[in-house]
């Protein structure tokens, strides 16, 4: 019984020599389109399916293989005799090789192109290939990968088939590969009607690297990544030097880049268990930024995750490489800066475009029995329409220091409380229970004078205590959301102390 591998690839990447190296091995080759034009360019013997169907190809090449004199071949059970007999009564030839890749659907998308290209890159032929002949592994090797030719040929070469150990293998990978496919066909027709939420969510993310263990040692852990993610997001990221990142660097370390990237100046964020334990920023001199951060809690920062906005250079660098970091990752660095640290061999030195605005994007967190799907908090908000909600009204300057206050809390686990001034945090409290117990902690690890700073909260103040803890140290302003049914009461004690309160009616919970 002759031999028949059938290829029809829309990626040619090493296709003449595999179809050529099959050949040698006494395949005959069948092949559609530019596939066939291809290897015949290059002086491979080539079958036409169309002469294997008897039929034409029509309707603009949409259908060539769908067909039985093809499918036959593909599905056909060598080891059962009523198949054999089935298929040579009808002069189908069973095909025992099937390579194939998909219209570049993702790709034709992501070029822009208009709603009539994008559906013709809809593969109808090629998907049904790989799957007729994934179903029907025992007999048929399916190959979608070109990475996977080099084993398809070696155990041709060594034993004349395949093991049934790699059509499986390969009959998943393909199978993984059309499923793929349709999220992306689904994805893009969700997104042209508007459905942000579908009835099915499909979910498809890339396999990065599996780690050591998760967040703690007796959990397994992997990292995937989303496709087509965005620039600044971190499985795009280079890394210098250093061990491999851990699932709880890969966590503070991408807590650390959505933070800093909310400023325009140059700014630098350190960043502990999810947590900022200092952020600061300058007009000038990331160095300036990075002392105002280090210098809020420089005990916490012990270990820490450090991420900044603009390119780190020499300087800058030896003052990190005083303290026990983690993760430093910023733009670039310097020659001089890449120098220094190499000194610390499992530091870890990481490159990611940090100056350019975070990007809306959907977040998933699993719970038991499901899933839930959020936007990102990432709203774009304009301090002029915040309400002063006192009689009080801050100075210019301290306004300032309420902006950065506002976008420094957005990102402390609730309940947040965070004392700022213009450029720098002066204490932050984080994940208390009871927010004037935010208050309290903050105080105590404070560090820097809290006085003639001011205080943003990342939910209103549901009581008047924490208007008079803050004012008891010295707090000179105060934003919050606004909104609670004890407005009145807060806003009085507020006054009561002439502090300016700011209701910016937005709430920032982070959980």
């Amino acid at each position: 019984m002759k031999k028949t591998a059938l290829i029809s690839v829309s990626d040619k990447t090493g296709i003449e020599n595999f179809a050529s190296s099959l050949n040698e091995l006494g395949f005959e080759i069948l092949s559609t389109g530019g596939t066939a034009r291809v290897l015949e360019k290059a002086g491979i013997p080539v079958k036409r399916v169309s002469e294997q169907t008897k039929f034409p190809e029509i309707l603009d090449g949409r259908v060539k293989t769908l067909h039985p004199a093809i499918h036959g071949g593909l599905l056909a059970d060598t080891g059962n005799p009523a198949h054999v007999e089935q298929i040579r009564e009808l002069g189908i030839s069973p095909i025992s090789i099937v390579c194939v890749n998909l219209y570049p659907f993702r790709e034709t998308v992501a070029s822009g192109a208009a709603e009539p290209d994008v559906i013709e890159n809809i593969d109808i032929g090629g998907p049904t290939l790989i799957r007729s002949s994934s179903k029907n592994f025992r007999n048929v090797t399916v190959v979608i990968d070109p990475k996977d030719y080099g084993k398809v040929l070696k155990q041709l070469k060594e034993t004349g088939e395949t093991t049934i150990e790699l059509r499986k293998e390969l009959a998943r990978k393909a199978f993984t590969h059309t499923a793929s496919y349709d999220i992306a066909i689904s994805a893009y027709f969700n997104r042209k009607a508007g459905i942000k939420h579908p009835e099915k969510l499909l979910l498809e993310f890339d396999h990065c690297q599996t780690l050591r263990y998760g967040e703690n040692p007796h959990q397994k852990a992997a990292f995937y990544a989303e496709p087509e993610a965005e620039p600044a997001s971190l499985p795009n990221l280079a890394q210098h030097q250093g061990k491999a990142l851990s699932y709880n660097n890969i966590m503070d370390t991408d807590a650390a880049v959505a933070m800093v990237r909310e400023f325009n100046t140059p700014a630098a964020v350190i960043v502990k268990h999810a947590n900022p334990c200092g952020i600061g920023r300058d007009e000038k001199s990331l160095a300036t930024a990075f002392q105002r951060a280090h210098s809020t809690d420089a005990q916490s920062a012990f270990g820490g995750i450090i991420a900044l906005n603009r390119k780190v250079d020499g300087e800058l660098a030896a003052k990190m490489a005083k303290n026990f970091v983690e993760v430093i990752i910023a733009p670039a660095f310097s020659e001089e800066a890449l120098t220094v640290f190499k000194k610390k061999k499992n530091l870890r030195i990481l490159t990611l475009p940090l100056n350019t605005p975070p990007e809306p994007f959907t977040q998933l967190k699993r719970v038991r029995g499901g899933i839930l799907v959020q936007e990102s908090d990432t709203i774009s908000e304009n301090p002029a329409k915040w309400k002063i909600a006192t009689e009080c009204k801050p100075d210019p300057e301290t306004m300032r220091a309420l902006e950065f206050a506002w976008t420094v809390v957005k990102h402390v686990k609730s309940n947040a409380v965070v004392f700022c001034r213009a450029d720098e945090t002066v204490a932050i409290g984080a994940g208390q229970m009871s927010r004037v117990d935010s208050v309290k902690i903050a105080v105590e690890k404070a560090v820097k004078e809290i006085s003639g700073s001011v205080l943003a909260s990342d939910a209103f103040f549901p009581f008047r205590d924490s208007v008079d803890a803050a004012a008891k140290y010295g707090v000179k302003a105060i934003v919050q959301p606004g909104g609670s049914i004890r407005d009145k009461e807060v806003i009085e004690a507020a006054n009561e102390h002439n502090i300016p309160m700011l209701f910016t009616g937005i709430r920032h919970f982070r959980h």
